[in-house]
C-alpha cells in the first residue's frame, strides 16, 4: 500500500480507535503487558471523567446518576467469584499464576467493607450488599470488585439495564477486549445502538486485529444511519484488506450519501491500479488466471463503470474517458496496446460498418480498432464526451446507445437526454425525451416536463402547451405545470386561460392542509431511556435542515450586512474624494495609490458576493435577502402577483406582453448603498488606472468578471463593459482581445453598422493591428455576417430566429455554398460562441431585417482581403460594395489599390487593363473626395503619388509628393495631415536616385523631432 493511501486511512479513523503499539501476549500475562499504552490511557481518562461526575452528584445511590454518564465498563467474573468463595468459605480459590493487578492498593477499611458486601450478597441480602458497595465506591472508585458486586445485585433484581451500565463503567478498569465485545452485543440486543457503537470502538482500540468487530460496528452504524461512523469503520477494514472490492462495495453508497466523491474515486482508482499490477496482461491473457488455485479477478466491468460515474460526477471527464478505455482494454486482455492512448478520439471502439456503425473520418496513422464495447461503457463515454463539449464523439456514442431497445435501457436514454439538456442542446434532447414519453413503461412526469421545456426553448409554444395539458390531466395537483402553462398562455397573448390556471393554483393552495412545524421528529419510534448515550435517531438531515447547523441566523446575517453596507458607503465616498486628485497634468501619486487600495476593497466586496453572480442570467439582482420562490408559493405572493398582472392585461389590451422589468417589485438597482451605475464607474476607473500603470491583466480580469454579474445583464451595460475592455486592450496593444470583444458586439447587435465601425477604429494602424485584422477567425466571422446580411435582403425566408442566441441564422446550408472556413471545428466554435453571446437581459424583441444591401460588411471583408494581399478576392467584394454605394470615396480608393496590387502580381494576365482600371477608380476617388473641401487635397495628392510610386513612375510620384508637402506647408497650421508619410516616401525616391542632399533636407524639415 502506498504512503498516500496509508495517510488516507489514518486520517479517516477517529480518536477513539487508537492504534496499539504492542502485540497481545499469553492469556496469563494479559493484565501485565498486553494493554497498549494509548488504549489504556484513553480508558483511564474516560474512567476519571466518570468518577468526577459521580463525586459531584447528589449521591451514589441515585438511580439517575449512572443513566446520565456515558462511557465505561466491568471487572473480571473470576475475581468476583473468588472473592465470594473466600467470604463464604465454600469452595476453593482457583490457583492461577501470579499476575499484577491493576488499580490502587486497597486500604484495610475498604477491604473490610468489600468483605462485608460479599458476605451480604452470599446471604442474599441485596439491599445491604448494594449499600456497602456504594460506600466502597464513594471511598475508592477504582475498586473493581465493588462495581462487579453492584452490577450483579442489579442483575439479580431483574434490572439488566442498570447492570449493563455498571459493567460498562467497570470495564474501563479491566481493559479486556472480550468483555467489551460482550457488552456491545448486550447493548445491541437491548436496542442501545449508540452505546453499542461506543463499546465496539473500545474493543477495536484494545484489539486492532479484530476485523469482525469493525464489521459489526459498520453494520450497526448503517442500521442507526450513523454514516460517518460506518465510513470510519469500513475505512479501517480497508486498511487491513487494501483494495478489497467487497469492502469498496459496502463503502461506496456511504461515501456517495456523504458527498465524498473524491475519496470514493481515489479508492476505486487505487483498486484498479492494484489489480492491474497483479494481472498486467488483463483478464483474458494473464497466465496466472489459468491456474485453478488462483482466485478470480474481483475488479471487473461494474467497478470500472462506478469509477467512470464518479469522475463524471466531479466533472473530471478526461479521467472518466481514460478509465473506460483503459479499463475495458484491460478486461479484454489488451492491456499491452497502450498506443491507443495517443488517440484523442475513441476510434479504438468504433462500431464496424457491417454492424450498423456510422462511418467516421479518422485522421492519423492509427486505424480504427472496431473492438467490441459494452453498451453501458459506451454510455459513459457518450456522457463524458457530451459534457466536455466533444460533440462529435459524444453524438457517435449516443447514437449507438440510442439504437438499443428503449424498454431495456431507459435509464441510459434519460441520462443522455439530460446531458444534452444541460448543454442547452434542446434539439438533440427533445427526440430522446419524446421517445421515452411515447412508451407507457418509460414515461413519467419528469420526462413530459422535459419535453415541454425543450419545445418551449425551441420556440414551439403551442406544442409545449399541449404537453403541459397532458401533465395536468394526469396530475391535477401539479401546480408547477399549471404555472408554467399559464406563463405560456401569457406569452401567446391568451390572458384569460392564464388567469384561470392561476386561480386554480391559488384555490389549491388555500385548500392545502397546514403542515406541522416540526416534521422531522419521529413520533412513532420510542426512544430508549436506560442507555448511557443519547439514543435519538441519527437520521442525516438533508437540504435546508442540514445547512442551518453551524450557520448564522437571519438576524445576525442582516446585522452583518448592515455593517458591510456602512463600510461600502464610507469607502465609496473616499474613492470619490480622491478621484479628482489623480486627474490632470500633475496627478498626486500618493492619492493614486490610496485610491487604488480603496477601490480594490470595494471591488473585492462586490466580486465575492454570491448573490451578484448567480448560475443563471435570467434573473436580475434581487437583493441580499431575496424572497425565494418556494416561500412565494407558500404564501401565494407569486400567484397573486401573476393574477393581478393578468387582470390588468385583460382590461388593457395595449399593455406590453411578457414580463416588464419595470413592474417587477423585486428588482434592485443598488448594492450596499451604491447604485450599480456608480459601481460600474468605479470598475472602469480602476481598470483604466491599472492599465495606465502597466497592469493590464488584472484590469481585464475584473471587467470580464463583472460581465457575468446579474446586475449588468442589460445590453447597454454589457456593451459598456466590452467597450472598456477594448479600450484597455488598445492601450497596451493587445489587439486580439479587442477583436474578440468587437466580434461579441457584432453578434449582439446584428445588422447594425456601429460595431463594425468600432472594430475598424480599434485596428487603426500598425503591424500588430494588421495581424489581428487578417486573422482567420475574424475572416470567417465576417464572412458569416456577410452571408447573413446578403440573405436578409435577397432570401429572407431562409433566415430563422434563434431564441437562445437572439440572432438570425440560416435555416439550411448547402455544401457547395459554404466557404472552407465554415466547416470543421471553427463552425462549432462559432456556434458555441453565438450561444455564449446571447443577450442575458432577456430582451426577446427581434431586430428588423434590412430591406436593402448594406455596403459596410462587404467593404470591410474586401479590405481584409486587401490587407492579406488577396487582391483578386478583394476586387470581387469591393465591386459588390461599389454597386451598393458608388459614391463612396473609400470604396473607390480600395478598388484602385486592389486593381494596382493585382496588376503587380506575376499571376496577372491582364496587367495593363488592371492598371487602367485602378487609375480610373483613383480618379473617381479624387472627384468624390474633393467635395469634402480643400483640407483633403494633401491626402488626394499623396494617394496619387503612392500609386505612381508603386508603378515605378518616380517622376510623377515626386510631383504629387512635393505638391502634398506644399499644400500642407501653405496652410500654416499644426495639422501635418499626410506630410510625414509623403516626406518619407519622397526621401526614399531621392536616396534611390542619388539625391542625398534633398533627402537630408526632408529629414530635417519633416522627419525630425
Amino acid at each position: 500500500m502506498s504512503e498516500d493511501e496509508e495517510e488516507l486511512y489514518d486520517e479517516s479513523e477517529t480518536s477513539g480507535l487508537d492504534s496499539p503499539s504492542d502485540d497481545v501476549e499469553t492469556e496469563e500475562d494479559i493484565y501485565v503487558d498486553a494493554i497498549p499504552a494509548p488504549a489504556e490511557a484513553a480508558l483511564e481518562h474516560d474512567f476519571e471523567r466518570l468518577v468526577k461526575d459521580i463525586q459531584t452528584s447528589d449521591g451514589v445511590s441515585s438511580a439517575g446518576v449512572l443513566q446520565r454518564e456515558w462511557d465505561f465498563r466491568v471487572p473480571d467474573e473470576d475475581t468476583f467469584r473468588d472473592d465470594l468463595r473466600e467470604a463464604s468459605g465454600i469452595g476453593k480459590r482457583k490457583k492461577r499464576k501470579r499476575q499484577r493487578r491493576i488499580g490502587p492498593t486497597l486500604s484495610h477499611q475498604v477491604r473490610a467493607l468489600i468483605g462485608q458486601g460479599n458476605q451480604a450478597y452470599v446471604d442474599n441480602d441485596l439491599q445491604e450488599a448494594m449499600r456497602t458497595m456504594q460506600e466502597v465506591i464513594r471511598i475508592e472508585p477504582r475498586a473493581i470488585s465493588a462495581w462487579t458486586v453492584l452490577a450483579q445485585c442489579y442483575e439479580d433484581k431483574n434490572e439488566p439495564q442498570k447492570a449493563l451500565q455498571l459493567r460498562i463503567v467497570a470495564a474501563h478498569l479491566r481493559h479486556d477486549a472480550e468483555e467489551w465485545e460482550r457488552l456491545a452485543r448486550q447493548s445491541k440486543d437491548l436496542g442501545y445502538h449508540q452505546q453499542a457503537l461506543y463499546c465496539y470502538s473500545k474493543l477495536y482500540s484494545l484489539d486492532p486485529t479484530n476485523v469482525d468487530a469493525l464489521w459489526d460496528r459498520a453494520a450497526l452504524a448503517k442500521e442507526a444511519n450513523d454514516l460517518r461512523t460506518a465510513r470510519h469503520s469500513l475505512l479501517a477494514i480497508l486498511k487491513h484488506f487494501p483494495h478489497d472490492t467487497t469492502v469498496l462495495t459496502e463503502l461506496r453508497p456511504i461515501l456517495i450519501e456523504l458527498s465524498d466523491f473524491a475519496l470514493c474515486a481515489s479508492l476505486y482508482e487505487g483498486a484498479l491500479e492494484h489489480h492491474q499490477s497483479l494481472y498486467p496482461l488483463g483478464h483474458a491473457l494473464d497466465p496466472f488466471l489459468s491456474n485453478e488455485s488462483t482466485s478470480p479477478v474481483e475488479f471487473g466491468l461494474m467497478e470500472i463503470l462506478v469509477l467512470a460515474d464518479l469522475y463524471n460526477t466531479v466533472n473530471q471527464y478526461d479521467r472518466a474517458i481514460q478509465t473506460v478505455r483503459r479499463g475495458w482494454r484491460w478486461i479484454q486482455g489488451r492491456a499491452a496496446q497502450k498506443f491507443w492512448d495517443v488517440c484523442e478520439d475513441d476510434r479504438e471502439y468504433d462500431l464496424p460498418p457491417e454492424e450498423g456503425g456510422i462511418p467516421v473520418q479518422r485522421y492519423g496513422d492509427v486505424q480504427p480498432g472496431y473492438y467490441p464495447l459494452d453498451i453501458n461503457a459506451r454510455h459513459r463515454l457518450a456522457i463524458s464526451r457530451i459534457k466536455m463539449s466533444d460533440l462529435g464523439e459524444g453524438k457517435m456514442h449516443a447514437t449507438i446507445v440510442l439504437s438499443q431497445d428503449v424498454l431495456d435501457y431507459a435509464a441510459l436514454f434519460v441520462e443522455i437526454a439530460d446531458a444534452y439538456f444541460e448543454r442547452e442542446m434542446y434539439s438533440d434532447a427533445r427526440p430522446i425525451y419524446e421517445t421515452l414519453g411515447a412508451e407507457s413503461a418509460t414515461s413519467s412526469l419528469y420526462v413530459l416536463l422535459q419535453v415541454a421545456t425543450c419545445r418551449r426553448m425551441q420556440g414551439d409554444l403551442r406544442q409545449a402547451s399541449e404537453v403541459y395539458k397532458q401533465v395536468i390531466e394526469a396530475d391535477q395537483s401539479n401546480n408547477d405545470a399549471k404555472m408554467k402553462l399559464a406563463e405560456l398562455y401569457e406569452i401567446m397573448d391568451e390572458p384569460r386561460k392564464a388567469l384561470e390556471l392561476v386561480y386554480q393554483v391559488i384555490d389549491s393552495r388555500k385548500r392545502r392542509p397546514p403542515q406541522p412545524e416540526d416534521s422531522n421528529v419521529d413520533r412513532t419510534t420510542p426512544q430508549p431511556t436506560a442507555s448511557l448515550f443519547d439514543e435519538k435517531s441519527q437520521t442525516r438531515q438533508k437540504g435546508k435542515a442540514a445547512n442551518k447547523q453551524g450557520r448564522l441566523s437571519l438576524a445576525e446575517l442582516k446585522a452583518l450586512e448592515e455593517e458591510r453596507e456602512k463600510e461600502v458607503v464610507t469607502g465609496y465616498k473616499r474613492v470619490e474624494d480622491l478621484w479628482p486628485r489623480i486627474l490632470g497634468d500633475h496627478p498626486d501619486d500618493q492619492a493614486e495609490r490610496e485610491w487604488i487600495l480603496e477601490a480594490e476593497k470595494l471591488i473585492d466586496m462586490f466580486r465575492e458576493t454570491r448573490n451578484l453572480f448567480l448560475t443563471t442570467k435570467n434573473y436580475d439582482f434581487r437583493g441580499m435577502f431575496p424572497k425565494r420562490r418556494s416561500q412565494r408559493r407558500t404564501d401565494g405572493a407569486d400567484e397573486d402577483w401573476m393574477a393581478s398582472r393578468l387582470e390588468l392585461n385583460e382590461r388593457d389590451k395595449h399593455v406590453r406582453r411578457g414580463r416588464d422589468d419595470g413592474l417587477n417589485p423585486e428588482r434592485v438597482d443598488s448594492f450596499r448603498g451604491v447604485s450599480f451605475d456608480n459601481w460600474l464607474r468605479v470598475f472602469m476607473q480602476y481598470a483604466f488606472t491599472l492599465t495606465k500603470r502597466g497592469d493590464h491583466t488584472p484590469a481585464e480580469e475584473v471587467l470580464r468578471h463583472i460581465l457575468m454579474s446579474n446586475a449588468y445583464r442589460s445590453k447597454e451595460m454589457q456593451a459598456t463593459i466590452r467597450l472598456a475592455i477594448i479600450t484597455c486592450a488598445i492601450s497596451v496593444g493587445n489587439y486580439p482581445i479587442a477583436v474578440e470583444q468587437c466580434r461579441k458586439l457584432i453578434n449582439t447587435y446584428q445588422f447594425n453598422n456601429e460595431p463594425f465601425r468600432i472594430l475598424m477604429s480599434s485596428l487603426s494602424g500598425g503591424l500588430r493591428a494588421t495581424d489581428s485584422f487578417i486573422s482567420s477567425t475574424l475572416q470567417k466571422h465576417l464572412f458569416r455576417e456577410l452571408r447573413l446580411s446578403d440573405a436578409a435582403v435577397r432570401t429572407p425566408e431562409v433566415l430563422k430566429w434563434n431564441s437562445s442566441s437572439r440572432r438570425y441564422n440560416l435555416s439550411s446550408t448547402k455544401t457547395g455554398e459554404d466557404d472552407d472556413g465554415t466547416k470543421g471545428g471553427d463552425a462549432l466554435d462559432e456556434e458555441v460562441d453565438d450561444i455564449g453571446d446571447a443577450d442575458p437581459s432577456g430582451d426577446k424583441r427581434q431586430p428588423r431585417l434590412p430591406t436593402k444591401n448594406n455596403p459596410m460588411p462587404v467593404t470591410i471583408y474586401g479590405q481584409l482581403c486587401l490587407a492579406a494581399k488577396s487582391y483578386q478576392s478583394a476586387t470581387f467584394y469591393l465591386l459588390h460594395a461599389y454597386d451598393y454605394c458608388p459614391e463612396d470615396p473609400m470604396i473607390c480608393l480600395c478598388l484602385a489599390i486592389s486593381s494596382i496590387g493585382r496588376a503587380m502580381q506575376r499571376q496577372s494576365d491582364n496587367r495593363h487593363h488592371l492598371i487602367v482600371q485602378g487609375m480610373a477608380f483613383l480618379s473617381q476617388y479624387r472627384s468624390i473626395r474633393r467635395r469634402a473641401g480643400d483640407h483633403v487635397l494633401p491626402e488626394i495628392e499623396f494617394n496619387f503619388g503612392r500609386a505612381f510610386h508603386q508603378l515605378g513612375l518616380h517622376s510623377l510620384a515626386v510631383t504629387h509628393y512635393e505638391k502634398a508637402l506644399q499644400l500642407v506647408e501653405s496652410r500654416g497650421d499644426d495639422d501635418v495631415s499626410v506630410a510625414r508619410e509623403a516626406a518619407y516616401n519622397l526621401s526614399l525616391i531621392y536616396v534611390t536616385t542619388g539625391a542625398v542632399l534633398l533627402a537630408d533636407a526632408l529629414y530635417r524639415r519633416w522627419l525630425s523631432v
